[in-house]
């Protein structure tokens, strides 16, 4: 839609790659993207631990007419926040009275997407913004639905051009398709199209309620301890996110409560934050449909017993060293990071 559009007012479109604006707590998706497309991925850092969002004001100003598009995320990767888009919205409004070619806003909202119409549909974020033009979520996270499945919406017909829509005859009638691979599954469908109509917006409004729940239940739980910095506490989403206070007598790491909590059979993983942070390191919980208060009693019990024994048996600190090839944790950059 880009090349058309830049085209058609005379802008070389083979002057530069094309570029997508994100900020550095994207998904690897879109990283993925632009390396299979060819596109220049334009990432701006997150400022701070108070400011893990991306900045409108820096989003705009890295936009020229080669820029497809800003990708704002509702419910950041590694931490869960949510980006501002209505503050991003009105900044791109004012950017695309001057601009030679308009840039449109996608939404990225792999977790929010099926979460926040049925919780907090007062937030807005969607295409009650001018600019937003589409939206994408995930079926697997708050979908209530197995792995495999992703949505996407436009916010007209006019967005998604008829070159990207390809019909064949052969299965008995014309049949479009938008996507990279034809023949698939179509019990992911299924299994939505169920989940729809069994639980409906109240089914789906009380299951994410409870998940919220146990989201808060966690963080007050982790507030207790008084050893931890709470970074997203779940009222928002239930994605909790937190790192270990300062404090020079510990010769411990998040890595090494994630190794110690192994031993009571929990995967819970500690990873750096991207860009900009890459030297904090923090811990996260996505609170699915099927937790419960009990199981999170049973994590907050071994967390605590955890945190015991690392504090009687680690009292010399070890380096978090870095390497180009191994990975503990979850990182997109280049640099990965190992104890």
């Amino acid at each position: 839609r880009w090349r058309k559009r830049a085209q058609a007012l005379g802008i070389d479109i083979n002057a530069k790659k094309p570029n997508l604006i994100v900020s550095s707590g994207f998904q690897v998706v879109w990283e993925k993207f632009c390396v299979y497309w060819d596109v220049e991925l334009r990432e701006l850092p997150m400022k701070s631990l108070e400011e893990l969002y991306l900045d409108p004001k820096a989003a705009v100003a890295a936009c020229d007419e080669y820029t497809i598009g800003i990708v704002p995320i509702m419910g950041i990767t590694y931490t869960g926040t949510f980006d501002d888009i209505v503050a991003l919205d009105k900044a791109v409004e004012e950017y695309n009275k001057t601009a030679k070619i308009s840039v449109p806003i996608h939404v990225d909202a792999a977790s929010g997407g099926l979460y926040l119409p049925f919780v907090n549909p007062e937030l807005v974020w969607d295409f009650r913004l001018k600019n937003v033009i589409s939206i994408s979520t995930s079926g697997h996270k708050f979908g209530l639905v197995y792995p495999g499945l992703g949505w996407v919406m436009w916010r007209d017909k006019q967005y998604l051009p008829e070159e990207l829509l390809f019909k064949v005859a052969y299965l008995g009638a014309f049949e479009p398709t938008f996507q990279i691979n034809f023949s698939r599954p179509g019990s992911q469908i299924w299994a939505q199209y169920y989940n729809f109509v069994r639980w409906g917006r109240e089914g789906y409004k009380a299951v994410h309620e409870k998940s919220r729940d146990v989201g808060l239940f966690l963080t007050k739980g982790l507030e207790k301890l008084e050893i931890f910095k709470i970074l997203n506490s779940g009222e928002n989403i239930p994605i909790v996110c937190w790192m270990l206070k300062a404090d020079e007598k510990r010769a411990w790491t998040e890595y090494d409560l994630a190794d110690r909590l192994r031993y009571y059979g929990w995967q819970l993983p500690a990873y750096p934050l991207p860009k900009n942070l890459e030297d904090v390191s923090i811990m996260r919980v996505v609170v699915r449909a099927d937790q419960s208060m009990e199981q999170i009693s049973l994590l907050l019990k071994d967390m605590k017993d955890s945190i015991d024994y690392l504090n009687e048996h680690v009292t010399v600190k070890k380096d978090v060293q870095k390497t180009e090839d191994t990975v503990v944790g979850y990182s997109h950059n280049e640099k990965r990071y190992k104890k």
